[in-house]
């Protein structure tokens, strides 16, 4: 429980299939241990996905037993690509496909809906806030951090100063779609990979599960003939290849390498802009058996290069509580915005 009359933000993660809920009081303290979720309905078209975020809304609410009354703001994430004030792409997106969901602005209705002010990230830069907040606690207004979300696509954010970097069209963090050496990294004869955005070469066109069924696989099954994946669905197989990686399978570990090194030549462009305290790898890819994750963590560090001074100040983690990263990062968005663009100490207590 909140406590009595401890005012509350609500986080809203807002996905394919689910949102999920969190509530954070504004000292700091999550009143929800794991995941709050419930249908999104983002298939059925705006109008019936923002009645289904009301209805997370109340039910996380009762759930904690906060009254409406005490609720200072909402935090909504969702996938991109969307503006910086939470308006989808007029070309639509993954999630987001029919007609009517081109140009919404899904960070304003919802806060029509809800008659509270409603604060917007995507779902990649919340769950850069919060595992910057959970790995650097007290001193997170004073870090800065970079984070890779590997999922379907390549997500991530760029924390400065325990705060977002969103940017002047909200496209900050985008590194899906930063362009990558691809000299050692890629195999004999393995042709240049492309990206659903049309580039070819970028991080997303290799360190992402669409990488993993369109680029990397159709190549490393051919050059191991006979592989069990070779007879699954791309779709599937793509899917299949970390439980293979996590078993030792030669196949799998040089899909992951690759990946690995693209994340690393990624950070490393990223320690050239930014020079941040903190490297986050996280998404599917890392929610693995353990010495797989520690074995994927270390080959990102080894293909990071960093300067001297760098390597000695800086650190490598995975992101963590990947299913409730999203509604717990937006969540800590909205109570900066409560607390102000003044606010220098922790936002998350514990």
């Amino acid at each position: 429980m909140g406590g009595a009359g401890v005012p509350v933000v609500v986080g809203l993660d807002n996905g394919g299939t689910s949102n999920n809920a969190t509530v954070l009081t504004v000292d700091g303290r999550f009143l929800v241990d794991g995941l709050m979720e419930s249908p999104s309905e983002v298939r059925a078209g705006p109008e019936a996905a923002i009645e289904a975020l009301a209805r997370a809304f109340d039910g996380v609410l009762a759930s904690v037993g906060v009254p409406r009354e005490l609720v200072r703001a909402v935090g909504l994430d969702t996938p991109g690509p969307a503006s910086a004030t939470g308006v989808i792409s007029v070309r639509g997106s993954t999630n987001f496909s029919q007609p009517a969901w081109r140009g919404y602005d899904v960070r304003s209705a919802l806060e029509r809906r809800l008659g509270l002010p409603v604060v917007y990230a995507n779902d990649g830069n919340a769950a850069a806030l919060y595992a910057h907040h959970v790995h650097f606690g007290a001193d997170a207004m004073r870090r800065s951090s970079v984070a890779a979300i590997v999922g379907t696509g390549l997500g991530g954010g760029v924390v400065e100063a325990g705060r977002v970097v969103g940017g002047a069209a909200g496209m900050a963090g985008e590194f899906g779609h930063v362009h990558i050496p691809l000299d050692g990294l890629l195999g004999p004869e393995q042709p240049v990979p492309g990206c659903n955005c049309g580039f070819r070469g970028d991080a997303e066109s290799v360190a992402s599960l669409t990488g993993i069924e369109r680029n990397l696989l159709p190549y490393w099954l051919g050059r191991f003939p006979g592989h069990p994946l070779a007879a699954e669905e791309p779709g599937r197989a793509a899917k299949l290849v970390r439980g293979y990686g996590e078993r030792g399978d030669e196949l799998a570990r040089q899909v992951f390498g690759q990946q690995a090194k693209a994340l690393g030549r990624l950070f490393t462009i990223a320690a050239n802009f930014t020079d941040p305290h903190a490297y986050f790898v996280g998404g599917g890819v890392v929610e693995a058996a353990p010495e797989f994750r520690d074995w994927f963590l270390a080959a990102v560090r080894e293909h990071t290069v960093l300067r001297e001074e760098q390597a000695a100040v800086a650190t490598f983690a995975l992101v963590p509580e990947r299913d409730m990263a999203g509604a717990r990062g937006v969540a800590i968005a909205a109570l900066e915005a409560v607390r102000g663009a003044a606010a220098t100490g922790p936002v998350v207590t514990a």
